[in-house]
């Protein structure tokens, strides 16, 4: 089942979920409004390679907006810091995004219970679009986990995404073995 409103309220009053900064007015009826922090990044490669450290140079976004162009892999990250300790958090795009042509996940929407950090948004577009910090870019949807977890996502010493930033992170494919 998906929180509602009321209910993920109750759960921050309790703390299992965190949202730093928190604003009430982002609240909607089962979901949390979350914005496009100050920084982007792209590969320094174009041919990526899955069992490589592919390289990223950040950049942070110009006041004026900065044009998305079709064909990059732009990394984003939110604005909002969260955590989630009793639920599962799922990160999908704001309709108003997707009628912009705005993807911001390709995969990943899905995080684990016990995930504390930033989001990193994988985006991409259909044209060129300008973007701009601090527009609302996708939306938290919380669901009940059925049962007890044995290792919470913060807990775990192989957990790839762990340490907290403000920037977003690169794949870290290459860290598994395969």
């Amino acid at each position: 089942m998906i929180l509602s409103d009321k209910r993920i309220l109750e759960e921050i009053d309790k703390g299992t979920i965190i949202i730093e900064p928190f604003n009430l007015n982002c609240l909607g009826t089962n979901s949390y409004d979350v914005h496009l922090g100050k920084y982007l990044a792209t590969y320094k490669d174009r041919v990526l390679d899955a069992k490589a450290h592919n390289k990223i140079d950040h950049f942070e976004i110009p006041k004026e907006g900065f044009v998305l162009q079709p064909g990059t892999l732009y990394l984003g990250v939110t604005l909002e810091y969260t955590e989630t300790h009793a639920h599962v958090p799922f990160l999908e795009g704001k309709s108003s995004t997707g009628r912009l042509g705005i993807d911001i996940h390709a995969t990943a929407g899905k995080g684990d219970v016990g995930f504390c950090n930033t989001w990193t948004l994988e985006i991409s577009c259909a044209q060129p679009v300008r973007i701009y910090a601090g527009m609302p870019i996708g939306q938290l949807i919380y669901f009940l986990v059925d049962g007890s977890i044995e290792n919470m996502y913060n807990t775990k010493n192989d957990a790839k995404y762990n340490n907290k930033t403000t920037k977003p992170v690169e794949s870290m494919m290459w860290k598994n073995t395969f």
